[in-house]
């Protein structure tokens, strides 16, 4: 399972508990299964730009807060991502990166 499904999902769910909806009731108003939306907000799919769309007007936000993933991320998931990524920067980068972290001593 990609990050970005889960990150996505979470961000859809909090929106939805945000705006006070169940499962069921968002189902119903953007006419899809409650299953799918189930699948979406667990990370275990994408929804489609058509479903996107039809979430963004039910929701009554603008398309681009669910990928908005700061609000969704925590601390260890964000952890996780530094880590993975420590390996891909070049050589180039280090002794910016170096700099960078040096000054929180």
């Amino acid at each position: 399972m990609s990050e970005n499904k889960k990150l996505l999902g979470k961000r859809i769910k909090l929106i939805r508990k945000n705006a006070g909806y169940t499962q069921e009731k968002l189902s119903e108003l953007i006419g899809i299964e409650t299953g799918s939306l189930s699948s979406i907000e667990s990370g275990h799919s994408f929804p489609s730009l058509t479903t996107l769309e039809k979430l963004s007007n039910a929701l009554k936000v603008e398309l681009k807060a669910f990928f908005d993933f700061e609000d969704t991320m925590s601390i260890n998931d964000m952890r996780k991502i530094i880590i993975n990524n420590i390996n891909k920067i070049r050589d180039s980068e280090i002794p910016y990166i170096y700099k960078y972290f040096d000054g929180y001593k």
